[in-house]
């Protein structure tokens, strides 16, 4: 079993940092008439996805926001079907989407965002929903806290949990299955708590799935998910964002922390930062390199060959997600809402 100490680390960093500097209590009830509100553009948001000419962001309280490059202001707020935080969202094609959250939350749509269906929610699990990934659209995971892991065959109608068991440490496969043998309910009770926050996945271009977490999680899987495979890291603290580049994969997470790695994920290159803040988003650049964002409001760019450099700093805010318009505009979102980064 996990030590203690590190399990209080672990859960300690999941409360400041996951959804990164929320809280993680759910939202209060909303109802669909006073949901939309003026100011919600400037309230917190967490993800921003582009598909095509389609552009969405989510964030806390349900809000849904699609962007209109033709419109005044370009950001439109929409009725939402929950008001727990949304941390992600998705689209395989330029109408179907999907967005997690809170509560186990999952909600649905096929007309590029203007409308929202629950398909799953679950509050009494009291664990958030952390990305969801499809592969087409009917096959797709959603991930979570405390390794939640959800598939679907059927576009989200029907969600199935998993348990990867074999992302846990090995002390931990031992204690299970010692506790299994002697008390059923302490086993279920305990196998719900042991593995670590799964954070982001991504597919790759080869067509593996990558996703990252807690505790220097970083694992692929050849077969969508099914099985996975843990790999050695050179970090133990929560990573919060995978991406792929022309040449390999970055991945990024808590105080500065991005390493470089090819695209056989045997070697992994510290990227020096000027900066100790979290890492939360990241785009590719022209250039081959990356620009990512992240707590104390911090944007930097990373050069193809891994060095980093601040190109600002938005004092008193956090930066999670950063997404590049149809047209070519990068927009960025935290805790003070969505701007367009000049």
């Amino acid at each position: 079993m996990l030590s203690s100490m590190l399990r209080f680390i672990s859960i300690f960093l999941f409360a400041v940092t996951l959804s990164p500097s929320i809280a993680i209590a759910s939202s209060d009830s909303l109802s669909l008439s006073n949901q939309i509100q003026p100011l919600a553009i400037k309230s917190i948001i967490l993800d921003i996805a582009v598909k095509d000419e389609t552009m969405v962001a989510v964030g806390e309280r349900g809000h849904i926001f699609i962007f209109d490059e033709k419109n005044t202001p370009k950001w439109r707020q929409v009725l939402s079907p929950t008001s727990s935080h949304l941390t992600k969202v998705f689209f395989i094609t330029p109408s179907l989407g999907w967005a997690v959250g809170h509560d186990a939350t999952i909600i649905h749509t096929q007309d590029a965002g203007l409308t929202w269906q629950v398909q799953m929610s679950s509050p009494e699990i009291e664990k958030p929903l952390m990305d969801v990934l499809f592969f087409d659209t009917a096959n797709g995971v959603a991930i979570g806290a405390y390794g939640l892991f959800y598939r679907t065959a059927n576009g989200g109608k029907d969600w199935t949990p998993e348990y990867h068991e074999e992302l846990l440490f090995e002390e931990d496969i031992a204690y299970l299955a010692e506790l299994k043998a002697e008390d059923e309910a302490l086993y279920l009770s305990e196998r719900s708590t042991l593995l670590p926050h799964f954070n982001r996945i991504i597919a790759t271009n080869d067509g593996r799935l990558i996703m990252v977490g807690e505790l220097g999680l970083v694992s692929v899987s050849d077969d969508k998910g099914v099985n996975w495979q843990k790999l050695d890291f050179v970090y133990e603290g929560s990573l919060f964002n995978v991406i792929e580049s022309n040449s390999g994969f970055y991945v990024m997470g808590l105080r500065g922390n991005i390493f470089q790695a090819g695209l056989e994920l045997n070697r992994w290159d510290q990227v020096m930062l000027p900066t100790k803040s979290t890492i939360n988003g990241a785009i590719l650049a022209k250039d081959g390199g990356l620009r990512v964002v992240g707590n104390a409001g911090v944007i930097l760019d990373i050069t193809a060959n891994g060095k980093g450099e601040l190109v600002t700093q938005r004092q008193g805010e956090n930066l999670v997600s950063i997404a590049r318009d149809p047209q070519g505009h990068i927009w960025v979102a935290g805790t003070k809402g969505l701007f367009e980064l000049k």
